[in-house]
């Protein structure tokens, strides 16, 4: 596709980035450089923290404006300066078409969403937190007022949508989808090492297990995972990246908890097929993740997206196989892979599409297919307080799992980030899930109240 001409005659888009981190931070630069898309605006949970990403770009203290209220916003607009803000609401008054939403946080994100639907606005989600949840509720309200709420491209949800959605219409058999993790596993020969994510662990002897050859594929990922122990191998942002897929593309994983093997690419078109193919997975056409392994200097996927197909014409796949495509040891899958996601750096097709074309880049009216849900990996006590915490935002004393999904109710498996930072009243032994009894939610609860309207509409013989 030529993008020029895609977006050809558009006017600049209009955007405002609520949360200044990583993906946020990105996008502000990048809109630097774009000439269709601008981004005058930040948001975080201080007004210091937006205009400090906003002078971390090269902004001259003089072009940002602290604002306060929307008056003062409404000025500085109006005198052309970038806007750094603590509060949403101080902004929504000025001239925007979408708000991206970056936080990451599942409460406070639900609310920027919703505020900014209810302005007019598009919005670009890329809090996985708050999609997990309510995204198909909050694409249902936006398509109400004739507006979009869509996952970002340059995160691994959008760009797996869109390569599974890509090789539907060319009429390719989806065998398996998904994503490498983000950090690949880096084995070192020379010292027996292995390093993921600053994290490096000895693994005498693991260079038996480097090269999968002719061996039994779920042998070889029990002895990998078994030798990486130490190393952690599930991680609950690739089950929440794979459930926004799922509602999107209704792809499911086969198992809960993903099989999520540390593989060589080259392994991956072998390792996931079906078992009666040699493979890891218990039937065709489901989603997962692999931990990208590889010696220090070689490319890895780059946290990038996949798809596994079947080779129907072996005359055309041997000709792509003389080519460098990635082949399974029998000639009769490939792996056709995505080798990026460069955050904020590509979101602005996501945004263009949303403002410019009325699109989404997931599915244009998601359904709630999966739920992200927490189990106990050990007793937790009423009164313990799930802490959502750390670069995964993860809640300590539980497991990520992947559930149908389900309307709330008092026995049922609560979502991950709507339980996350809410209270025990109950005890929760470890290996039991944790539901909606479990906590206590404050009634005034932005998620809990848009996640009931979505059960509403979605399971209404529930009620």
């Amino acid at each position: 596709m030529n993008y020029l001409t895609h977006y050809a005659g558009a006017r600049p888009v209009q955007t405002c980035v609520v949360g200044s981190g990583g993906f946020g931070r990105s996008f502000l630069a990048q809109a630097l450089r774009m000439p269709l898309v601008q981004c005058r605006v930040a948001v975080d949970r201080e007004a210091g923290i937006a205009a400090e990403a906003l002078r971390s770009i090269g902004l001259q203290p003089g072009r940002i404006a602290v604002c306060e209220t929307p008056a003062q916003a409404a000025a500085a607009w109006e005198r052309g300066q970038h806007i750094a803000a603590g509060d949403v609401s101080v902004v929504l008054g000025l001239p925007l078409d979408l708000l991206i939403e970056a936080t990451g946080h599942p409460e406070a994100g639900a609310r920027h969403a919703r505020l900014a639907i209810e302005a007019g606005l598009h919005v670009a989600l890329a809090s996985k937190e708050v999609d997990s949840v309510v995204g198909p509720e909050l694409a249902r309200l936006a398509q109400l007022k004739g507006r979009v709420v869509t996952p970002v491209d340059g995160d691994q949800p959008s760009l797996l949508i869109g390569l599974v959605t890509w090789a539907q219409v060319l009429g390719l058999e989806i065998v398996a989808a998904g994503k490498s993790s983000e950090y690949d596993f880096v084995f070192d020969a020379a010292s027996e090492t292995i390093e993921s994510n600053g994290k490096r662990i000895t693994a005498p002897g693991f260079g038996r297990l480097w090269s999968l050859g002719q061996g039994d594929v779920a042998a070889m990922a029990r002895a990998r995972a078994e030798a990486c122990a130490a190393l952690p191998q599930r991680a609950v942002p690739d089950l929440c990246e794979l459930l926004v897929v799922a509602n999107s593309t209704g792809l499911l994983p086969d198992r809960k908890d993903l099989h999520a093997p540390i593989a060589r690419i080259g392994e991956v078109p072998t390792a996931f097929v079906p078992q009666e193919a040699g493979g890891l997975l218990a039937r065709a056409g489901t989603l997962d993740v692999f931990h990208c392994l590889r010696a220090p200097g070689e490319a890895g996927l780059a946290g990038g997206v996949f798809v596994v197909v079947r080779c129907d014409d072996a005359e055309t796949w041997s000709l792509l196989a003389g080519k460098g495509h990635i082949m399974s040891r029998d000639g009769r899958h490939a792996m056709l892979p995505i080798p990026r996601h460069l955050l904020g750096l590509e979101a602005a097709t996501s945004v263009l599409d949303a403002v410019v074309h009325g699109r989404s880049s997931g599915a244009q009216q998601p359904k709630p297919v999966l739920d992200l849900v927490a189990r106990a990996t050990r007793t937790l006590k009423a009164g313990t307080r799930l802490a959502m915490g750390g670069h995964h935002h993860t809640i300590e004393g539980t497991a990520a799992e992947l559930l149908p999904a389900a309307p709330l109710a008092a026995g049922v498996p609560l979502p991950f980030y709507l339980a996350a930072n809410r209270e025990l009243v109950r005890d929760v032994e470890a290996g039991q899930p944790v539901c909606l009894a479990d906590v206590a939610i404050d009634p005034g609860s932005e998620l809990l109240a848009l996640r009931r309207q979505q059960d509403a509409h979605f399971f209404p013989t529930a009620r």
